[in-house]
């Protein structure tokens, strides 16, 4: 069974960093693009940035300039450094992972930017 746990999430104030991980299991495949996306309270869930195993990057413009993807393929493991925090950054955010017609989501961690 395929499972992907975030990890890094927790509080921290405006213009302060934090790093999130995301390391999947149970998988005998590497995911073709692996991304995060956040959701706020009263919220949709949108995309914050996503890797392809080639490195090519897509990241959102709310966040472009601060927020910087990376991952270590061979391990299907994908980070998400983010600098600069405001505010507005605050909501759980997921990781996800995708193989074709296949989605998988890790169960959200929270991230909360104190002004």
């Amino acid at each position: 069974q395929v499972q992907l746990v975030e990890s890094g999430g927790g509080l921290v104030q405006a213009g302060g960093p934090l790093r999130l991980s995301c390391a999947a299991s149970g998988s005998s495949f590497s995911f073709s693009v692996m991304g995060w996306y956040r959701q706020a309270p009263g919220q949709q869930r949108e995309i914050v940035a996503d890797i392809r195993t080639g490195g090519g990057t897509n990241v959102g413009d709310s966040v472009k300039g601060r927020f910087t993807i990376s991952r270590d393929g061979s391990k299907n493991t994908v980070y998400l450094q983010m600098n600069n925090l405001k505010p507005e950054d605050t909501g759980v955010y997921y990781c996800k992972g995708s193989r074709a017609e296949w989605n998988f989501w890790g169960k959200g961690t929270l991230v909360t930017v104190s002004s």
